[in-house]
């Protein structure tokens, strides 16, 4: 897959203030220049430990004892330069359609 980016839309980017970016989870769209959309959540290390210690707590996924989410990508933090570095990695090594979820397209 050799596709030019369009756009890189992150969530988190759009919050007034925005959460830690070492405890973050945030929704990923990438626009290619053909306008295809796909999507995946981003999670930080420390945001998964942060939603097992809450599920512990709340009673969610058997008491935090599992933790799943569609498209997820496990990642240092969620600083914009951070997710381009994967994303770009992600594609170069052809991973990147096996993660991303491909959404409908950008007209």
């Amino acid at each position: 897959m050799k596709k030019s980016i369009k756009k890189i839309w992150i969530e988190r980017e759009e919050f007034a203030t925005p959460p830690d970016v070492f405890d973050d989870n945030t929704d990923v769209i990438i626009t290619f220049s053909d306008n295809t959309r796909w999507i995946a959540s981003f999670f930080t290390y420390q945001n998964i430990e942060s939603l097992r210690k809450q599920n512990q707590e709340t009673g969610e996924k058997l008491h935090g004892t599992f933790y799943w989410s569609s498209d997820m990508v496990l990642i240092d933090n969620t600083k914009r330069e951070t997710i381009e570095k994967v994303v770009n990695h992600l594609i170069e090594s052809n991973w990147f359609d096996m993660i991303f979820s491909k959404i409908s397209d950008d007209n």
